[in-house]
């Protein structure tokens, strides 16, 4: 095998030898067994705009077919172009990292971070966080930006998973779609009398008079399903543990205020803060008066890594201004 590779472009040559035409019966599966970092689905790609071809000096020319095995004694040209700069900018934005390595990184999100560039949002976000961070990023797709898989609200803190390059995106991805992820969160929700555990199940999709909410059963809204678990029980409300099956937009916030009834103390969208802050003991009140996000925190994450296979388990303690709310309402008890 030989690589030219320089900072932004790279030939991969590859020549087919009679042992590769033993093991293999197709190009595709051959070439993304020799380059390990790229998937099939990006060398398909790559294929479909004449990016993978004969190389100039192969004595085989004619037509090349990725559902067929080339001869032995074949030259293939893998010409990877440069990615495309990203529309975000990298800034030096602080993270707490948890853990990273060339594939992946994972950070525990504060509340208030939004995670994409959007309208309203054009910086300051995870994205660009990510991007000032990661200075040798591969980018996914043919951009140099990280791979966000999953996202968190803005007002939700807690633990993200971002792939750095295309293969690890993907792996993730399918990870993601097939349910083998661990998800948990705890929340603190304004409702005192309920059924201790149980699963919730409905569809969700866009609110049909609000389109800055989601609305539980309503046409063609995709299926969402949450498992909850009441651990702590104060005088005006309690906390519970969520985890997820499904990760549609704002699941458990819709879960709780529409199915249990129970919105998320501080959610200014599925509640009424300046209801919840009547309700509540004065100290705690006073805590909370200008804390404009929902105490809703993604504790636990975990997966097998899609590259090397290990298991990933890690679990991130509540943000201090939820930590002392808790403290508080124990103190109440």
């Amino acid at each position: 095998m030989g690589d030219t590779p320089n900072e932004d472009h790279e030939n991969i040559c590859l020549q087919i030898s009679e042992e590769d035409v033993k093991n293999f019966k197709r190009l595709d599966i051959f070439l993304a067994k020799r380059c390990e970092h790229l998937s099939r689905t990006f060398l398909k790609n790559l294929f479909q705009k004449g990016l993978i071809d004969w190389a100039e000096d192969s004595e085989f020319q004619g037509k090349l077919e990725l559902k067929k095995m080339p001869p032995a004694g074949a030259k293939v040209l893998i010409d990877l172009p440069p990615p495309l700069p990203s529309d975000a900018i990298a800034q030096d934005i602080p993270l707490n990292i948890l853990f990273e390595d060339e594939h992946l990184i994972i950070i525990n999100k504060e509340a208030g971070m939004v995670v994409h560039p959007a309208p309203g949002h054009p910086d300051g976000t995870l994205v660009n966080a990510i991007l000032g961070h990661c200075k040798d990023l591969k980018g996914v797709g043919d951009q140099k930006r990280p791979g966000i898989v999953h996202r968190l609200d803005k007002g939700t803190s807690g633990i993200m998973v971002v792939a750095k390059n295309q293969k690890c995106h993907e792996g993730l991805v399918l990870l993601f779609s097939s349910h083998d992820i661990q998800r948990e969160y705890q929340a603190i929700v304004m409702k005192t009398r309920m059924v201790q555990a149980g699963p919730i199940e409905t569809t969700i999709g866009r609110h049909p008079q609000n389109r800055l909410k989601m609305k539980a059963d309503v046409p063609r809204g995709k299926r969402a399903k949450t498992f909850y678990k009441v651990t702590d029980t104060f005088s005006c409300c309690s906390q519970v543990l969520c985890t997820l099956e499904t990760g549609r937009t704002h699941q458990i916030r819709v879960h709780m205020s529409e199915i249990l009834k129970a919105p998320i103390l501080m959610d200014p969208v599925y509640g009424n803060p300046k209801d919840h802050l009547k309700r509540l003991p004065a100290p705690i009140a006073a805590h909370l008066k200008d804390y404009p996000h929902p105490l809703l925190h993604a504790r636990k994450l975990g997966f097998i890594h899609p590259i090397t296979k290990e298991e990933i388990v890690f679990e991130a303690g509540p943000p201090p201004v939820f930590q002392k709310t808790l403290d508080l309402l124990r103190e109440e008890k």
